[in-house]
């Protein structure tokens, strides 16, 4: 859905990756690949996190 948008509004894609510091939107497979890794007994001892995938566009704020 939001591909598609982004597809249709160039210049709202431009705008929304300036307030990102990777300067670009993630893809699907980087969230695939976090919550792939929660899935493992190599994460076992991680519970109650938040953890952020969005290139760094919470620690601007």
């Amino acid at each position: 859905m939001v591909k598609s948008f982004y597809e249709a509004n160039p210049a709202m894609k431009e705008n929304a990756m300036k307030g990102i510091p990777q300067r670009r939107l993630g893809k699907p497979e980087e969230v695939a690949e976090l919550v792939t890794f929660l899935l493992t007994s190599k994460a076992q001892y991680i519970n109650g996190e938040v953890i952020r995938i969005d290139g760094g566009f919470t620690n601007t704020k």
